[in-house]
């Protein structure tokens, strides 16, 4: 029982409409907390921004949200509480749906008599949550009482924490979800294994020919591949333009009134980044009063709560921390569970150690006013600051400026399925509901979601916005991260592959194939690329097996095709870095065809894994690499647009 003094209407206004004594802002004026200039001046942008003005004021720094909520309760005619020293009871998560308690940021807080008192942020919310329970008839009369939006999030994750991480974990349909895959028993193992006895039964049996036959299926794999990056290439070559910043307008004359937008960062095990993020992030320019950063932790992670707890986070960030359910502890559930607490219209997501350009959130939001309505997601350009710690770094940045740079560009203009980065992902909020969010069992959340928004007909744009992030440096966290990748790749076309006609129908054949050769043939052509290898015994004066099998025709063909396609990545790995930001990195593309070698090593880690434990969740280590204190000024003709 609570031990604060309850000033109660009389019983028959449980039921009638909360309404406000007076405006927030003129309590605030006669109360001495804000001038009439800071009220006009909260007002102006009020006209501009989707916002509360109390939510203004504090984002502007012109009111303390204790001042807020105290003049809330004031207005209201409703007691102010403290969650923390007077929690609700358990027992009391019954008499409000979760769902309501979410939209209307609202927790059932305690039972006086046949009245129900509900705690809330926004009174002004109050009547519209009483209209959507009037349909039940086993609902008590309600009455409002304020409490801190930040404790409301945290008691609604005690009540129905639980609930909450069963819907996290298996939101995604079963048929779209490969979380129906059953990883238990000795099923997949003996699969496995009759697979890898019927492949040394057949090298034994017939050597040369099965040795042939497994070149050849490299051989196309790498043709399928390279068949992509040329299209691509092609495309970005003929059609490409200057990453120019996309125009907006100043705040006077935008036409439209600037949205909330929700970025997700999950952090997991973090000593050392939580500080450095939340000095990165500061650097933002959208209005802070329409940005709302949730960082997104494991129950169970101690390290990083603890890191959090030494760390003055500013009001436009706030801390979920995600039930345990199950072992599973993957980032996709940790995304979904968050998101049932976004306020946005507008949901992204960055990872621990991105540092996204300060004007990002302003080209999101305004290509998202522009765009078409089947424009679902926007994709940023992710880049590497630590691009010259060590010679893997090099080729890491290499590798991104090449598929960043120009082979997603080129598959977007050509209608292809992009397969999404887990990072600088912006969505319209009601359709990545709609596509129930992220499948939390998969290693490579962000690439399904790619493949599902195409098959609904949604369409992904890339946007001219760089985030930057810090490129594995180190060998075995290298092979880790990059068999998680693969993995997931595979994953994915495996669970897409279950009714190939229904994805072809949805897709059509060009983007079909699209699927293939970016999930399979990626998959595979690392995994094979040891048979390609054999090619280079040519150069040795060494007879090939292709050579015995098929003929020498038949195998110079091949072997100038190999040659073709590894002048291709190097020609399009030049191109790529050939940018003022990355010029000092073109002698190093030479070296890159012995750091593709490593993806082999990554190919079968990713393949036993695929067997053994296809939904671990490798993690890739932070930190590693100190982040500059500069990484990308300003541009100069950017700024807020409130």
């Amino acid at each position: 029982m609570s031990n604060l003094r309850l000033h109660l209407p009389a019983p028959r206004s449980a039921a009638a409409r909360v309404g406000p004594a007076m405006p927030l802002g003129r309590h605030l004026v006669e109360s001495g907390i804000i001038s009439s200039r800071d009220l006009l001046h909260g007002l102006d942008l009020q006209r501009r921004i989707d916002s509360p003005l109390g939510e203004i004021l504090i984002a502007e720094g012109l009111a303390t949200p204790p001042q807020i909520l105290h003049s809330l309760a004031t207005q209201h005619t409703a007691q102010l509480v403290d969650l923390e020293l007077d929690p609700p009871a358990r027992a009391l998560a019954f008499r409000l749906p979760v769902a309501l308690c979410l939209e209307y940021r609202a927790v059932p807080w305690m039972r006086m008599g046949d009245v129900l008192l509900v705690a809330t942020s926004r009174p002004h919310q109050f009547a519209a949550l009483r209209r959507a329970l009037q349909h039940d008839d086993d609902t008590m009369p309600i009455l409002p009482v304020i409490a801190d939006e930040t404790q409301i999030k945290e008691q609604i994750s005690r009540l129905y924490g639980a609930q909450l991480a069963q819907k996290a974990a298996t939101r995604v349909p079963d048929a779209l979800s490969c979380r129906t895959w059953h990883i238990t028993g000795n099923s997949r193992s003996l699969w496995a294994i009759g697979a890898i006895g019927a492949m040394m039964a057949t090298f034994y049996a017939a050597p040369l020919g099965a040795l042939t036959g497994m070149i050849l299926l490299a051989f196309i794999m790498m043709v399928a591949t390279t068949l992509l990056k040329a299209a691509a290439f092609a495309t970005q070559i003929i059609h490409k333009t200057a990453e120019q910043p996309l125009p907006f307008s100043p705040r006077q004359s935008l036409p439209y009134r600037l949205p909330k937008v929700s970025m997700l960062v999950p952090l997991l095990h973090e000593k050392e980044i939580a500080g450095a993020l939340i000095k990165r992030l500061s650097k933002l320019t959208y209005p802070k009063s329409q940005l709302e950063v949730v960082l997104v932790l494991e129950a169970g992670d101690v390290i990083t709560r603890q890191t959090l707890a030494h760390t003055a986070l500013p009001p436009w960030i706030s801390v979920i921390e995600v039930p345990e359910a199950n072992r599973l502890t993957t980032k996709p559930r940790a995304l979904n569970y968050a998101l049932d607490f976004c306020q946005g219209s507008i949901v992204g997501v960055w990872d621990a150690e991105d540092a996204p350009e300060p004007d990002q959130i302003e080209k999101v939001v305004t290509r998202f006013q522009e765009a078409p309505p089947n424009v679902a997601c926007l994709q940023g350009i992710l880049d590497y600051y630590n691009s010259q710690a060590n010679w893997l770094s090099r080729c890491f940045t290499i590798e991104y400026a090449s598929w960043w740079r120009m082979i997603l560009p080129g598959a977007a203009r050509l209608g292809l399925v992009i397969p999404l980065g887990g990072t600088t992902l912006f969505f319209r909020r009601d359709i990545l509901e709609q596509l129930s969010g992220w499948d939390a069992h998969n290693v490579t959340e962000d690439a399904d979601l790619g493949v599902r928004l195409a098959r609904r007909g949604y369409v992904t744009e890339l946007l001219p916005t760089v985030t930057y992030e810090e490129a594995n440096c180190r060998l075995w966290p290298w092979v880790r991260q990059r068999s998680r990748w693969l993995k997931g790749f595979l994953i994915t076309w495996c669970v897409h592959m279950r009714n190939p006609a229904k994805l072809l129908a949805e897709l059509g054949w060009l983007r079909f194939l699209g699927v293939q050769t970016m999930m399979f043939a990626t998959f595979a052509q690392f995994a094979l690329a040891p048979f390609l290898w054999t090619f280079w015994l040519t150069l040795l004066g060494l007879t090939h097996p292709i050579e015995i099998s098929l003929g020498a025709p038949v195998l110079w063909s091949m072997v100038a095709v190999f040659i073709v396609a590894e002048t291709l990545n190097l020609g399009l790995s030049l191109v790529a870095v050939s940018g003022k930001g990355h010029r000092h990195l073109m002698w190093w593309v030479f070296t890159t065809p012995l750091y593709f070698t490593l993806g082999t090593l990554a190919a079968i880690k990713a393949l036993y894994e695929f067997v053994v434990s296809p939904f671990f969740w490798d993690k890739t280590e932070h930190g590693v690499t100190p982040m500059p204190e500069v990484v990308m000024p300003l541009a100069p003709d950017a700024r807020p647009l409130a």
